[in-house]
């Protein structure tokens, strides 16, 4: 586990500065500092580095010298450096977002904790961080309106957007790419690579339909059953998917403690008793986590006549992936407005086939 952090920036004056740091009490010397900054100054890109000094076994990434920010992670000597990257480029753009007023000094705490727990995070988690960063979700939905891209096109809007400063767009595109949602291809006769979108990003809430079908085996008295039945239909009547909503559920998601407890309650209806319990897997504040689940609207309680209380799901959340089956339409109509050459939508159908076939072959094996 991650022992702490360091936001550090290169100042030609100065030289090193130090922007903030978590815990306090870390200790990284001004020659290590240096080491580190020559290091990214080699090779004068965007990226992660990775080295050990004396005891410590350090990880850095640079956003690039437009911007010049270093995110330095102290981690312990066993742990993978490389495992880290994608959410120390994550932690980075956030950090640069957050630049003005040093609003990002507040945010380097949960920052650290999410960086702790990245490792480990499931698939659920790590598209829900992937939708929550700013800049992935404006090229996502740009995707989802017209496909495909061209990279340096992507690379020219992104910056206008962030007129404050928008670095390591490389660095958002690997990402993507690794996150399975676009795939780069060289056409011939375009200027820069092309960005296909091949997997789309899907979040809703559902209602926990086990929980209500089997909620006595799970811990709800059987008086309780239909008042837990009619407070979920009372929800989802009224309820509409919106891009707000979806994000606060994301968010709070991303919380490892409220995840923690969102866990146990996928599983069960529990009382104050069973929550408490949840302090051996860190959860010390259930006060504050049932605060973050009901002001989503993720959780009802249920009082039975001796005044005991019960926590339930009220929603669940659902993200998944998706094949774009609506793309073949995006090419089309692309292609009609000469906004795409042939022979890039020929080249996205290609890559739409590949796709779709790796997805076939992968759920025939899992069957």
């Amino acid at each position: 586990m991650p022992t702490g952090l360091v936001l550090m920036k290169w100042d030609e004056r100065l030289g090193v500065s130090i922007l903030a740091k978590y815990p306090e009490s870390i200790d990284v010397t001004n020659k290590t500092l240096m080491q580190i900054y020559s290091t990214h100054e080699y090779s004068g890109e965007s990226g992660l580095i990775s080295l050990n000094v004396g005891s410590m076994n350090l990880v850095s990434y640079y956003t690039g010298p437009d911007i010049g920010v270093y995110m330095i992670l102290a981690l312990t000597l066993d742990e993978d450096p490389e495992v880290f990257e994608d959410g120390l480029s994550d932690a980075t753009r956030l950090v640069i977002q957050n630049l003005e007023n040093d609003a990002y000094r507040l945010l380097i705490p949960s920052i650290f904790q999410r960086l702790s727990v990245y490792p480990k995070l499931t698939e659920e988690l790590k598209t829900a961080m992937l939708y929550t960063d700013k800049a992935r979700r404006m090229v996502i939905k740009r995707l989802q309106e017209e496909g495909s891209l061209l990279k340096s096109e992507v690379t020219v809007w992104l910056k206008d957007q962030y007129r404050d400063g928008f670095a390591d767009v490389e660095g958002l595109m690997q990402s993507l790419i690794k996150d399975s949602i676009i795939k780069t291809r060289s056409v011939k006769g375009s200027p820069s690579e092309m960005l296909y979108l091949i997997n789309d990003i899907f979040i809703t809430r559902v209602p926990p339909t086990e929980l209500i079908r089997e909620s006595v085996s799970r811990g709800l008295p059987q008086k309780l059953a239909e008042d837990y039945k009619s407070e979920v239909t009372s929800f989802f009547r009224e309820y509409e998917n919106t891009e707000e909503d979806n994000l606060k559920l994301l968010n709070t998601l991303l919380d490892p403690a409220t995840y923690e407890t969102l866990k146990l309650l996928r599983q069960a209806i529990v009382t104050r008793d069973d929550l408490e319990k949840l302090q051996k897997k860190g959860v010390n504040d259930i006060d504050a986590v049932l605060k973050n689940l009901w002001d989503v609207q993720m959780i009802v309680v249920l009082r039975d006549e001796a005044g005991n209380e019960y926590y339930a799901l009220q929603s669940n959340v659902q993200i998944e992936k998706i094949f774009p089956e609506y793309a073949l339409n995006l090419i089309r109509e692309q292609y009609s407005l000469k906004a795409i050459s042939l022979q890039a939508a020929l080249e996205y159908i290609d890559t739409l086939k590949d796709e779709y076939r790796a997805r076939f072959t992968k759920s025939r094996a899992s069957t």
